[in-house]
Formats: C-alpha cells, structure tokens, sequence
C-alpha cells in the first residue's frame, strides 16, 4: 500500500503509510551503514550516540559537583562496654566499612566528599565540625551516628538550622543507635532527614538524596514556548526555567543533515520494535532528527532538560511532533516534556535524580467503572526498570495519535508491575501515590494517546478524587523515598 495523504482537522496535510509492518526491517537495515551497526549495536546504542554527539559538543549544559561534607559521631575508643551498639561493634572498623559505601557511592554519583575521619565525640569536637561547616560551605551534611549513649545529644543539636547553616543533613542510624524516642527530635524538622536502618547500603540513598538537592537547585530546563527569551527561577526547589521562542524548533531542524548517529537511532527503533504500524523510513529518520534537535538546543542554552509547546511546529511549520526525540532522551536520564509543562518536566529530573529511572508523563483519564486510572501520552521512555538495566520494555512504533503523523512510541507495560503516581505541584508540594498496572489499552478501539496504561490506585476509594494533571506513572513502589527527599528538601507531600 502506498503512503495516504490525510487531512488534519485544521485541513492542514499529514502522512501516514496505513497498514501494520508496511516498513520492511531488513530494507531499511540493508540501507544503513555496516560498521555504524556493529557499532551501535557493541557500545549500546545510548553510549554510542552519546559520544557521537559529546565529540560534537552537543551534550546538556554541566553541573558542578556536589560538595558534601561527612562526619561520624561516636566514642573516641575502639570499643565501648555496657549500652548500646554493644562491645561488639568495632566502632573503627565500622567507620572504615561506612566510608567506603559512602566513597564507592560518591565515584558513581560523581560527588565531591569532604570526609572528617575524627570522631565527633563532645561539644568541643562538635563545634569544630560545624565550624567547618561554615567555613567550607558544602552543599550537604552526611552524619553518621554511630553511638546510642552520646550520640543524640551531639546530633540533635546540629540539625538545628541555624547551626548548620540551613544546608540539608541526612543523619544515617544503623541498628544500635537509636531508640523510637530518640528520633523524635528530628522528625519533623525540614532540611534534615534521619535513616534508622540496618542496611549500610542505605548511606548511597543518603548521598543520592543530598546530591538530587543540588542538581535540582542548579538545574536549567530549557522551556520552547511564547516568542521571548525569560529566565524563572523556582522558590525552595531552586530549578530555573528558561523560556526560548517556539521559532527556534524549526530553525535548528533546518540545520540537521543526514549523520551517523540520527541512523543509529532509527535504525535501534526499527530493528527492536514489536511491529511498525504507521511510520514508514523517512518518518523514523526524520524522528531521529527531531533527537538531535533537542540536544542542540539544550546544549546551546546549557540546559539540563528540555520541554516544548509540541504541537505549535506541527500547526505552523508541519514538522514532527517530537515523541520520539523525548523517549530517546528519557532513555538516557534526560527530560524530554511535553507541552511546555514545567511541572512535569520537574517532576522528571527529579525522578531520574533521585530514582535512576525515568517516568511516563501522562493525560489521566478515570475509569468509573473499574474505579482505576488511565494514564495515555504518546511518549514513554522504554528503559522503565531503570537507565543502569539493559531491559527494554517491548514497544510497537505508532504515529502521534492526534496528528497521524511522526512517530510515537506505544510501550507495553508489565502487568501486575506496582507503580508510584508522581507530580511536582511546586513550588513546595509534590502529590504521591502508589497502585499496579492492570492492562494496556489499544488505540484503536481506544482513543486517546498511543501508550496508554490503566493501574489500580492504592488507597483512593474513589479515582474522580484524583488530585493532578500529567502526573507520573513510574516503575516501583517508591512513596518512602519521595517523602524522604521532601523531608530533606523542604517539600510537602499530599496524598493523591
């Protein structure tokens, strides 16, 4: 069958090539580069494109380093007898243990320690270590409390704000440390966060969390919305939006030529779909290159996320929506919003931040009926279990659905998955939720957006409550560790 001119409703023209499968794998792989496909295919095609465009100096604006400053509060002895941690617990050779998950987390994260090996053991040593503080002025304040008999009564007295000079504290209790009572100081103090738990591993959240609070205070998000170029910067949160004209999408696409790294994409799309329905070749080229668009712009701006009024390029210059692009780009850690919608763009570097993974912005839609929510948008990342896993969920290349034009991911979630429901509701409150996947919707007979996945809310005895707009559906039961990052930040959480 041969491609069919349409019409939109605004009688402006669009493409699409009918019938499933009409673009043939092999014709098109056939068509591309040998060696860009070994290439691509050794690396991965996230490092390879990354490096691509890296060697090109198209990459997100930098940010620096987290400084984070790490001190350990116990008994100046190798022991101690009577009260707990107990004789034991090597209290050295614990702090060696800790600075070493604390060390291999930082060289992952890429964060600056500032690592005081001198127990805080009285008021003098205490004083001497917030006096560092305010002389280094770290970006955050890691304590270990190692002891129950002296230890909160060193602590609770740092966690103050004004002591600490109002940087965010993560204070890490491992079994042995504390009592219920003893956490009762800091429970409801922002900007400090106490973890009570017996997993070591933990102090990588901690340093994780701490380290999500800088980037987001530094974060640019390049906004193509309007026709003037604005800076916002956000209270608490700290993330400056930066307005540029929607002219800018078309002009810079007008510039792409034909390049290795805009065939790697398509040809990893075409290669790992289920099936291809819409799009023909020139589509999913034409995708790829609404990619390098975003990362051009990006790198120009020196910005860290991109959002746009996605529909303006189609109604004024024809071109592609860019779902594609923004699936790419969240498969590699980077926002890729929709609709020029800041809050969920916040809402994405968070969770890339501060979960490693990356979210799907959707339009929510209640089902009555079932009581359940549905949440559609015609981009969705594929990498959902995380940016480390190398497991893609499956994914049927689709045209974006209000158009019939481009291309458009509908990715397969899992059935059963439990999911958190996410939206930064700024400047201080995010709404948060948790249920599990129970089906993916087709479109058609559906309408609404090519991924379209309907879950089971936790604790909502009626979905028509729902609070929020573009909320995220993300991978994993993850309430405890938002409310632990808005502890820490300063953030209210309300229920969805």
């Amino acid at each position: 069958m041969k491609n069919a001119k349409t019409t939109t409703s605004n009688n402006k023209p669009s493409q699409t090539s009918g019938c499933p499968l009409m673009l043939n794998r092999r014709s098109f792989l056939a068509s591309t580069t040998g060696a860009l496909t070994v290439a691509a295919m050794e690396m991965g095609l996230f490092d390879f494109t990354s490096s691509l465009l890296s060697a090109q100096g198209i990459e997100p604006g930098p940010i620096r380093k987290a400084r984070i400053q790490v001190g350990f509060v116990r008994p100046n002895v190798d022991r101690t007898w009577l009260g707990w941690p107990g004789a034991g617990y090597d209290q050295k050779g614990m702090q060696k243990k800790y600075t070493k998950v604390i060390k291999d987390a930082a060289g992952k994260l890429g964060v600056d320690l500032m690592i005081d090996n001198k127990p805080i053991y009285d008021e003098r040593t205490r004083n001497t270590f917030l006096e560092s503080v305010r002389r280094k002025k770290p970006d955050g304040i890691l304590i270990t409390n190692m002891n129950l008999n002296i230890g909160w009564g060193l602590v609770n007295p740092m966690a103050q704000p004004q002591n600490r000079e109002n940087i965010p504290m993560v204070v890490f209790s491992p079994v042995g440390s504390s009592f219920t009572g003893h956490l009762q100081a800091t429970r409801n103090i922002p900007g400090v966060f106490v973890g009570s738990t017996p997993d070591i591993g933990w102090l990588a959240t901690a340093l994780r969390m701490l380290n999500t609070i800088h980037q987001m205070k530094n974060t640019r998000l390049c906004i193509v919305k309007g026709d003037k170029t604005k800076d916002k910067k956000l209270d608490v949160i700290g993330t400056t939006l930066h307005y540029i004209s929607e002219d800018r999408f078309p002009e810079e696409f007008k510039k792409v030529e034909m390049s290795d790294e805009i065939r790697a994409i398509a040809e990893f799309y075409t290669k790992n779909a289920k099936k291809i329905v819409e799009p023909n070749k020139e589509d999913i080229l034409t995708a790829a290159k609404n990619y390098i668009v975003c990362r051009r712009l990006m790198a120009a701006e020196k910005c860290q996320g991109f959002s746009m009024n996605c529909l303006g390029p189609i109604e004024k210059h024809l071109i592609q929506p860019p779902c594609l692009a923004f699936s790419h780009l969240r498969n590699e850690g980077i926002v890729g919003a929709c609709e020029a919608d800041w809050r969920a763009a916040i809402s994405s570097r968070l969770t890339h931040l501060l979960l490693n993974r990356p979210g799907f912005m959707q339009d929510p839609v209640i089902n009555t009926v079932n009581n359940t929510l549905i949440g559609a948008h015609c981009a969705c990342a594929t990498k959902l279990d995380g940016f480390d896993n190398p497991h893609h969920e499956p994914f049927i290349l689709r045209s974006h659905s209000e158009s019939n034009i481009g291309v458009a991911l509908q990715v397969l979630w899992r059935i059963g998955q439990e999911v958190t429901v996410m939206e930064f509701d700024g400047p201080e409150k995010i709404i948060l939720g948790t249920g599990r996947v129970l089906r993916n919707l087709d479109t058609p007979p559906s309408g609404g957006c090519r991924t379209s996945v309907e879950i089971e809310l936790d604790g909502v005895p009626n979905t028509l409550d729902t609070k929020g707009f573009h909320q995220l559906f993300i991978y994993g039961n993850h309430e405890f560790a938002f409310k632990a990052y808005c502890q820490l930040a300063g953030i209210k959480v309300e229920h969805i």
